[in-house]
């Protein structure tokens, strides 16, 4: 895995295990972070912030230097792990997934937020999208979502899921 030189600080990081294999975790994952990040709401979003990224862009499935709203791909080893980062007035911060085999065909997919809030501005940004819980909701839907799509496309729908940490 590739070393980023200068990570923010950790916020959290969520998990999941699925019934399905890290392939099809993975372009579940890139197609639930095209469809979550891709509407014209986060794009108008994304630019009110000022984020660079505020349009979809590169090679699909994700790749290094695609990019999604508000996020650009800086790593990615498909079926292993995928690093997002972005930037805007308010924040810098990395969105790390990693697929980890969690045995018996299941895939354990965990999202590790990493995010520094400069000036006060940014400690006031902090705390209404942290400190209001925003965030913890958006990712774990995400993964969820993820974990759905992924089950699916395995055939495995309507099997035991797993509670989101």
């Amino acid at each position: 895995m590739a070393e980023v030189t200068s990570e923010p600080p950790f916020v959290d990081e969520h998990t999941t295990v699925v019934d399905a294999g890290a392939e099809d975790v993975w372009l579940a994952l890139a197609e639930r972070l095209d469809r979550s990040f891709g509407g014209a709401g986060a794009q108008r979003y994304a630019r009110a912030v000022g984020c660079a990224e505020w349009a979809p862009s590169g090679p699909r499935p994700l790749a290094t230097g695609s990019t999604i709203v508000g996020f650009r791909v800086v790593a990615a080893e498909p079926g292993s792990w995928l690093m997002l980062a972005g930037r805007h007035r308010y924040s810098d911060y990395t969105l790390t997934f990693r697929l980890d085999d969690a045995g018996g065909g299941r895939t354990r997919l965990r999202a590790e937020t990493r995010a520094a809030f400069p000036g006060v501005l940014g400690r006031t940004y902090r705390l209404l999208v942290i400190g209001s819980r925003g965030h913890v909701v958006g990712l774990r839907r995400l993964l969820a979502a993820t974990r759905r799509r992924a089950e699916q496309h395995a055939g495995l729908a309507g099997g035991p899921t797993a509670q989101i940490d």
